[in-house]
């Protein structure tokens, strides 16, 4: 068994307890028999203040694996979430073997190639992006009738009226913030409570928003097709905000008309609701910017008693893109 802790290694996790780890083994163990699968080779385990990851090799091949996740209590809605998404939107999503909602444990079978790596061999390019997001957009769209039913099972309400609540216990809570920073913030709510009132009355349903959707939350099993996984950064909101990330590495890699084309392709889903393509584009913008708020909140959700220093100062980071001078989308080059 090889033990990988990142830069995290004053980390509190369940991993330390031999009990808990006994059990995690067993139940994995459990669901291995009862799919047919038998252990073989190395355990690696990936343990972060957030999650911990064990693959679990199951045959001689590179994708002949399965993971187990067990995930933070603030992010304990992702097992019953995954559950959930394999049986609302089974043709976009990581469908577990397993699930254990009480002690937010997942076991998962492997998806096929990281996105991230087939764009890295060459073999994916800006189209395979915009392809994605559109595929992305197409699950959003499907999930809007299960809007409370995921709060239902734990997952953060982000929807735009409670971001300004967000936004206050986000600065007030935040001790990485110094006092010019925090006034900074405070001075610029006006401003936020006049984006979420725009971005409201666009009148888009709140669906699902991954809150982190890089190209290493997204498979690539075969050309032209994605799945998305790991939900543990996700919230119930304005769908639009998912777009924030992959704007953001397109935009790096690609460039600015990419970026342009990589939104247009993930708003076509959402033509028929009845604003016109520069109503939605316009809230694309809006939505992306407020997204520094869902970022900002997911990096604290840790195990209990796990130093937050670095965590704090990632979220105060993401405080502060909220009012940069431009969003990716009020760029006029975008």
């Amino acid at each position: 068994m090889t033990v990988d802790r990142g830069r995290f290694a004053d980390a509190v996790t369940p991993w330390e307890d031999e009990d808990w780890r006994a059990a995690a083994f067993a139940w994995a163990g459990r669901e291995l028999d009862r799919h047919g699968l038998r252990e073989t080779g190395t355990r690696e385990v990936r343990v972060r203040p957030w999650s911990i990851l064990v693959r679990f090799r199951t045959g001689p091949g590179e994708r002949d694996a399965v993971w187990f996740k067990a995930g933070a209590p603030d992010n304990a809605f992702e097992a019953p979430l995954g559950d959930a998404l394999a049986r609302w939107v089974p043709d976009h999503v990581v469908t577990p073997l397993a699930v254990d909602a009480d002690r937010a444990w997942s076991l998962l079978p492997d998806g096929g190639p990281l996105f991230r790596h087939v764009l890295d061999a060459g073999d994916a390019g800006p189209d395979s992006w915009e392809r994605a997001v559109a595929q992305y957009a197409r699950m959003q769209r499907a999930l809007v009738p299960y809007a409370d039913r995921m709060t239902a099972l734990g997952v953060p309400d982000a929807r735009t009226a409670r971001l300004p609540g967000l936004f206050d216990a986000l600065v007030a809570g935040n001790a990485a913030l110094g006092p010019a920073a925090r006034r900074g913030l405070v001075a610029g709510r006006p401003r936020l409570l006049d984006w979420c009132a725009e971005l409201d009355a666009h009148g888009v349903p709140d669906s699902l928003d991954h809150c982190d959707l890089h190209d290493g939350q997204v498979l690539a099993p075969a050309p032209g097709r994605f799945t998305f996984f790991d939900w543990g950064d996700a919230a119930v909101g304005h769908p639009f905000g998912s777009l924030l990330v992959p704007a953001g590495a397109v935009l790096e890699r690609y460039g600015p008309e990419r970026a342009g084309r990589l939104r247009d392709a993930y708003l076509e889903p959402w033509t028929d609701l009845g604003p016109s393509l520069p109503e939605l584009r316009r809230a694309a913008a809006l939505a992306t910017r407020l997204a520094a708020l869902g970022r900002a909140a997911s990096w604290f959700r840790l195990f209990p008693g796990t130093p937050a220093t670095d965590c704090a100062e990632a979220s105060a980071h993401w405080l502060g893109e909220l009012f940069a001078p431009t969003a990716p989308f009020e760029d006029p080059a975008v």
